[in-house]
């Protein structure tokens, strides 16, 4: 669980959320680590060496709905991203994406990744990176995440000092 869950999603104060991570600290160096509520623990961040995640919004948990009900969950899931993506797009243009593929089968075969890509693929941000940047000499991504079929659907946001690169099988 992330300490966005139970939130109304809106795509205002996810904005706002991304425009707050783009004015804020990012580690230049350092280790991956990651920041909870101090009364629940839930997830709140996670910082390294050039970037900063953060939870937007959290879908409420999907064990026991199937069939049309997890079907309405995933499109208004979708629905979220497509509207905050549509909003960053308007103010910094169109976006590219960086895919997940790599990164998770290099994760699961235990070889090396970017901090970044470690980050994300340790907190189960499976999905696709939207990509804007340089946007005030930083890279912003959003991704919609879930990590198997009965948990939350999480959307998240990155901010990083270096670009935000698709990996290719060789690097």
């Amino acid at each position: 669980m992330t300490a966005r869950a139970g939130e109304t999603f809106g795509t205002v104060r996810a904005v706002r959320d991304i425009e707050a991570l783009l004015a804020g600290a990012v580690p230049a160096a350092g280790p991956t680590a990651d920041e909870g509520e101090p009364d629940t623990g839930e997830w709140s961040a996670t910082a390294g060496e050039g970037f900063r995640i953060v939870p937007l919004w959290e879908s409420d948990g999907l064990v026991g709905v199937y069939g049309p009900e997890w079907q309405q969950a995933e499109e208004a899931a979708a629905g979220h991203l497509a509207a905050l993506v549509g909003e960053l797009d308007r103010r910094w243009g169109t976006h590219r994406t960086a895919g997940m593929r790599v990164p998770i089968f290099r994760h699961g075969a235990g070889e090396s990744l970017p901090p970044l890509y470690r980050a994300l693929c340790d907190r189960d941000c499976l999905g696709d990176l939207t990509v804007w940047g340089p946007v005030e000499g930083r890279w912003i991504a959003i991704s919609l995440n879930q990590c198997d079929g009965d948990a939350p659907m999480i959307l998240v946001a990155v901010v990083a000092d270096r670009p935000i690169v698709e990996l290719d099988d060789g690097e």
